[in-house]
């Protein structure tokens, strides 16, 4: 596996361009709603819990193919504040297979020389399950190769009033005048601070919606959505993800440089 830290000889990037072709343009952040575990399974005969299983096995796979082709950031939604209201079999289920893969975690941060945080609202989560993450996110910040954000017990509206709450906080103890908030400041109350938003968001398994996902920082990103359940959703669909946003006229608002704003 390619390691920045140079233990392993550099892989060609799947990317490489063929003569005179150029050099295709790179998200600098992806972002990925993991969709379609549970259907996947039933269309094979076994049980939902099994295709979050397979799932979160794939989650590495997709990590080693972002950083080989040269993605800096991936934030993948694991769950979501409204998941809760599943079958509690499967949220159990689904707590259980999401601590074991934070402590699994450990190890593989430390091989892949990865970060890993977590969004969302981890004061529900029991009290050994938010001991993980804190141990996780604190032995995985010494890492500067691919930064991984993992969502859980994520939904943007619920970001943006506890956002809001704490700068309301930060208001009345006179940490900053009115006409000094803006965008960059409110964003530095999100989950997210100190995070670039996503160049790129995914979604997975047929779907066309964002589920209450990073709305805030989603506002000027390209969207790519697929029909590949998320257990199939392997390098090979990442690539081609990112090959259409690469084809994609990114203006952020305005022109391109040599259009006629008369047309």
């Amino acid at each position: 596996m390619l390691d920045r830290r140079g233990d392993i000889a550099e892989c060609v990037s799947p990317f490489s361009p063929k003569k005179g072709e150029s050099e295709p343009m790179i998200p600098n952040h992806v972002a990925i709603i993991l969709d379609g575990n549970g259907r996947w399974a039933k269309s094979k005969g076994m049980p939902r819990n099994y295709g979050h299983t397979i799932g979160a096995k794939n989650v590495e796979t997709i990590c080693k193919a972002a950083y080989d082709m040269g993605i800096q950031y991936l934030t993948l939604y694991a769950f979501s504040t409204e998941n809760w209201n599943r079958p509690e079999g499967e949220v159990a289920a689904l707590m259980r297979l999401l601590d074991s893969y934070l402590k699994n975690c450990l190890r593989t941060a430390k091989k892949n020389n990865m970060r890993v945080r977590v969004i969302g609202d981890i004061s529900r989560l029991d009290e050994k399950f938010r001991n993980h993450i804190k141990e996780l996110e604190a032995a995985s910040a010494v890492y500067n190769g691919l930064n991984l954000q993992i969502a859980i017990n994520y939904g943007s509206r619920d970001e943006m009033l506890r956002a809001m709450k704490k700068m309301l906080r930060a208001y009345d103890a006179g940490d900053f005048l009115p006409e000094e908030l803006d965008d960059v400041k409110f964003a530095s109350y999100l989950d997210t601070a100190g995070i670039p938003d996503p160049d790129l968001l995914i979604r997975t398994s047929g779907e066309l919606r964002l589920s209450n996902y990073l709305l805030w920082q989603l506002a000027y990103s390209e969207f790519y959505f697929t029909d590949t359940p998320w257990p199939d959703f392997h390098e090979r669909e990442l690539k081609q993800a990112v090959e259409a946003y690469s084809a994609r006229d990114r203006r952020y608002g305005g022109i391109r440089e040599k259009e006629d704003v008369n047309v």
